[in-house]
């Protein structure tokens, strides 16, 4: 656009940020603003390390329940826990570990999985999180990914053999004096520890390692370090779903993890709550979410069963009068199904989380509706954010609730951008961007990859497709490689989603793009369908969506299914989907 110089100093300096980003000033854009947001918050960050922050735990709570694992049959105070902690960090020590050395972690929700996870921060050892369901191939990717020193494992659990499965990874462990272990395969690892009452070939018990760290001069040792284990460093290292190739491995620090905690604690108000814990602990949402955020305010984590099990929750939230819930959508779906199946005495129940993927308004009702819910917390975030970045306000109206992800966290900058990396307005859709105290330190050892999502600007580049509105509130479109591009026309899976889930006979649903000839791609849509019901038509989909939505995003294959491919975190797995529909036709 031409402008006379001798108008130029009447253009606004809003105007001219504008024009530096390309945009073309027009009289309906002047009262626009940029979608960009800081909450500065109102109390400061603490710079600390996830066991200084368990020391002051245990000032505050002594003897408040830390966690109780009911299928255990464990408990600890956090007065109990620091002792048993400090404890296993010493015996760490014993062994050799040194501070920054890896400690993998593979194994369901294990009371061991906890104490594990927490003696390694205050010993200085990052934590790295192994999905429990992972077998030989994946385990053997991720030890030499970041370099393992020493993996904590149960025996076995269900079919899966955890100790023959490393003694097949590593044939030399077997001849080995356990902690000396020389492994051609794998030359970092040199201990390994099962959680066994046996007495295995090649490794140590776990409770040999707690007995190891219960004299005076290992706690002392443990003590002399504590200098010496910045907020700044390593403390837990998490992988990436992989679902689009090797996961990677996101490193976050100590001051990541406690912060993050700290303000997911307050803004979610789980100051002396019960919280009933379906979420597996090696994903983000355990470490942060639910082990940092309890701790940082006192509330009692309680473990249902090793995995997810519906109707182990609702026993747990009976039997320990759990206040709070934490959950995935795809577990808040399969937790209705199963109280309207067989009802348990869930009245202490008042609060839900939710995150690790969108929530669709008719769950969030039935939520409410079902499970007698007061309040529900919605949590967007990702891995490489160690975990939050928007949650819902603890006066947030279900309006808000049920419309969008929350409000930015605080100490938390947030921009839109389109795809030339120019800021959009307000209310329009675009690639969010996060900068902040909850960013990642990298991609372990991968600085290529850690350069495409994280700007030298210190920006990280979500892959979200996003709206952000002028009061802080946010509003997911869809992850931006899930987009369906149908006869040039840009589809968002999670809008036709949203409709299919108020379908009277639809359970859950999950749109996917299958490739077609002639459009491209097409929409086709997975639905899981109440009990009775014995199919659903495309006319009869399409017919449902007349006037709720433009015609070309009405599903042009519409596949029943019994169950969705999903991860152990409980995320559905998109990709599985697509080979799903080639072998459905």
């Amino acid at each position: 656009m031409y402008i006379k110089h001798t108008k130029m100093k009447l253009i606004s300096n809003a105007v001219i940020a504008n024009l530096s980003f390309g945009r073309r000033y027009s009289s309906s854009n002047q009262q626009k603003k940029t979608a960009y947001y800081h909450n500065i918050g109102k109390k400061p960050l603490v710079y600390r390390t996830l066991g200084e922050q368990l020391d002051k735990a245990v000032e505050k709570f002594p003897n408040t329940k830390a966690i109780i694992s009911c299928h255990e049959k464990k408990s600890y105070t956090f007065s109990t826990l620091k002792d048993e902690v400090d404890r296993l960090a010493a015996g760490f020590i014993q062994l050799g570990l040194k501070i920054g050395d890896p400690i993998g972690i593979w194994a369901p929700n294990y009371m061991h999985w906890y104490l594990t996870m927490l003696a390694a921060a205050k010993a200085g050892l990052p934590s790295v999180g192994i999905n429990p369901a992972f077998q030989g191939p994946e385990v053997d990717y991720c030890l030499k990914k970041v370099e393992v020193k020493a993996i904590v494992a149960p025996h076995v659990f269900k079919g899966t053999e955890y100790y023959n499965i490393l003694a097949k990874l590593c044939p030399e462990m077997k001849d080995s004096k356990p902690g000396t272990l020389r492994s051609s395969r794998f030359p970092h690892l040199k201990t390994v520890i099962i959680n066994s009452d046996e007495k295995l070939p090649g490794v140590f018990r776990f409770h040999d390692i707690l007995n190891l760290g219960d004299n005076l001069d290992s706690l002392r040792k443990l003590s002399s370090l504590k200098p010496f284990i910045s907020a700044d460093s390593p403390c837990n290292i998490q992988f990436t779903s992989g679902s689009t190739g090797k996961p990677k491995a996101t490193v976050l620090s100590h001051l990541n993890v406690v912060n993050n905690g700290i303000l997911i604690g307050s803004r979610a108000e789980l100051g002396g709550e019960t919280i009933c814990v379906q979420v597996p602990l090696f994903h983000a949402f355990g470490v942060t979410i639910t082990i940092s955020a309890a701790m940082s305010c006192g509330a009692t984590m309680v473990l249902p069963a090793p995995v997810f099990k519906p109707e182990e929750s609702l026993k747990a939230i009976a039997n320990e009068q759990c206040t709070v819930v934490f959950g995935t959508p795809t577990m808040y779906v399969d937790l209705i199904q199963k109280q309207k199946e067989f009802p348990q005495p869930i009245e202490s129940l008042k609060k839900g989380v939710t995150g690790g993927a969108p929530c669709s308004p008719q769950l969030f009702r039935d939520m409410k509706k079902v499970l007698g819910l007061d309040k529900i917390k919605s949590v967007f975030g990702l891995t490489e954010t160690t975990s939050t970045v928007f949650l819902t306000m603890p006066d947030d109206p279900d309006e808000k609730i049920f419309n969008s992800v929350g409000h930015v966290l605080d100490h938390t900058e947030a921009k839109v951008i389109d795809e030339k990396g120019n800021i959009v307005f307000f209310g329009e859709p675009g690639e969010l961007c996060i900068r902040g105290h909850s960013v990642m330190l990298e991609y372990f050892k991968d600085e290529e990859k850690t350069k495409e999502i994280l700007g030298c600007d210190k920006w990280l580049k979500t892959g979200d497709q996003f709206i952000l509105q002028e009061d802080g509130y946010g509003k997911i479109v869809g992850r931006l490689k899930e987009m369906i591009i149908r006869g040039g026309e840009n589809i968002f899976p999670k809008e036709i989603e949203d409709i299919l889930n108020t379908h009277p006979d639809i359970i859950e649903s999950y749109v996917i793009g299958v490739e077609d000839e002639r459009m491209g791609e097409e929409v086709c849509a997975f639905v899981r369908l109440q009990d009775g019901v014995k199919g659903l038509t495309q006319m009869e989909v399409k017919e449902y969506f007349k006037g709720k939505i433009a015609h070309f995003k009405i599903p042009r294959y519409v596949k029943v299914v019994t169950d969705f491919p999903k991860t152990t975190s409980g995320k559905i797995q998109k990709f599985k989907l697509k080979d799903l529909f080639v072998k459905k036709l």
